[in-house]
C-alpha cells in the first residue's frame, strides 16, 4: 500500500465520491482515507451532502402543474 497523501486525496475527492477516478486512483484514495482522519471526516461530509442532495431532488412538481406547463408548452409549438 501506497498513502496518495491528503493532498491528493482532497483534490479527488469529489471524483472519487462519484467513483469518477480510474481503479489505481479509486484505490489510492479509499487506502488514504482509511488511515487519515482528517481526509476521512471531508469524505463523510461529502457524501452527507450528496445523499442530501440526491433525496431533496427526488420531489416531484404536483400533476396539475406538469400539466399545465406541458399545455402551454403544445400551444406554444
Amino acid at each position: 500500500m501506497t498513502d496518495c497523501g491528503c493532498d491528493k486525496a482532497k483534490a479527488e475527492l469529489e471524483e472519487f465520491l462519484h467513483r469518477e477516478l480510474s481503479d489505481d486512483d479509486f484505490r489510492d484514495v479509499s487506502e488514504h482515507l482509511e488511515s487519515c482522519v482528517d481526509c476521512e471526516t471531508e469524505a463523510t461530509v461529502g457524501l452527507t451532502l450528496m445523499q442530501k442532495v440526491r433525496s431533496a431532488c427526488q420531489e416531484k412538481a404536483p400533476e396539475e402543474l406538469r400539466e399545465a406547463i406541458l399545455a402551454r408548452l403544445s400551444a406554444h409549438a
